[in-house]
């Protein structure tokens, strides 16, 4: 009975701790997370979740600013972070592209972000150049959280992703998961594919020569002791699967537009293709998607993609929350 209870605290304390270890911290890539880390941010979002909804009420964040700095296009991420925070009581003030700010006018991203931190309590930043963020934190006094590099990382992505898989499917580890599209420029499977290793999944990478996962990525999860098998096929894979995630072929980061032409269309996920998988598959996407995923499996039971747009929502409350103080 003792021991029992030592344990129970012990518990609280750790939860505590960790809690705590989020004060003022920057969010840039999944790398810098343990696997401990992850999952208590997964257990807080999962609190978050009826205020997402607008269940319940909540507003720990009263009199906090978030700065939203989106200098790429952007509508999940974007409105999840705004949402998030909204919820939580607090206020937004941001920037939607570009030509809006003193960019277009020689500024720096340094001298930018010294800047929006004195008006604000956290700062978002979705930058096109791979980078950004982790230079954007070396100049502000307040947490920075990455909402995209790039074709490098999409660490808030990847919480949400892993976040959809555990409640949709329970248990992360040892899953047979799929990612499939481009895997060479698409930034959301980068920063999952190195989390899904920490879980111990098995993975699968899908997708033509031209885009497949880049040899650096294959090195990082082998690291974790993960062997990914890489095809340009779902053929023999797909009926296996407990997860497809599919991604776009992002015409914008393929430099050719020849080469591009050769690979779009590559994989269209349709009716046919599900004939013969598991009863519990899940297909998710990030979004947005054009042609890859075919309307016809949006009825599907398999099809999660915008239930999986909402859970950005309850993962960014959690990582606001964390990053400002806010305890569980």
């Amino acid at each position: 009975m003792v021991s029992r209870i030592f344990r129970f605290f012990g518990n609280i304390m750790q939860q505590s701790q960790l809690t705590d270890s989020f004060i003022g911290r920057d969010i840039v890539s999944i790398h810098d997370f343990s696997k401990t880390e992850i999952e208590h941010i997964l257990d807080f979002a999962e609190s978050m979740v009826p205020v997402a909804q607008g269940a319940q009420q909540a507003t720990p964040l009263t009199n906090k600013i978030l700065a939203t700095l989106f200098f790429e296009p952007s509508t999940r991420t974007r409105l999840s972070f705004e949402s998030a925070m909204t919820r939580l009581g607090g206020q937004v003030v941001g920037i939607t592209e570009r030509e809006g700010s003193s960019l277009m006018k020689g500024e720096t991203l340094a001298d930018t972000i010294r800047t929006v931190e004195k008006y604000s309590d956290v700062i978002v930043l979705r930058h096109p150049q791979e980078g950004a963020a982790r230079l954007a934190a070396e100049f502000s006094n307040k947490p920075v959280i990455n909402a995209g590099d790039g074709a490098g990382q999409h660490p808030t992505q990847t919480l949400l992703d892993l976040f959809t898989i555990q409640n949709e499917i329970g248990d992360i580890d040892g899953k047979n998961i799929v990612l499939m599209g481009d895997l060479k420029y698409g930034r959301t499977v980068h920063s999952l594919a190195y989390a899904l290793a920490m879980f111990n999944a098995k993975l699968y990478f899908v997708a033509p020569d031209l885009l497949q996962m880049p040899v650096e990525m294959i090195d990082k999860v082998t690291e974790l002791g993960v062997s990914p098998t890489r095809t340009n096929s779902l053929s023999g894979i797909i009926n296996d699967a407990d997860v497809l995630y599919v991604t776009r072929i992002q015409k914008e980061r393929i430099p050719d537009e020849t080469e591009y032409k050769k690979v779009v269309g590559s994989y269209i996920v349709n009716n046919d293709l599900l004939k013969d998988v598991k009863e519990n598959l899940i297909i998710m996407h990030p979004l947005p998607r054009v042609t890859e995923i075919q309307p016809e499996v949006d009825e599907t039971k398999h099809a999660v993609y915008f239930h999986q747009a909402f859970n950005g929502v309850p993962i960014r409350m959690a990582l606001l929350s964390l990053v400002l103080g806010v305890k569980s």
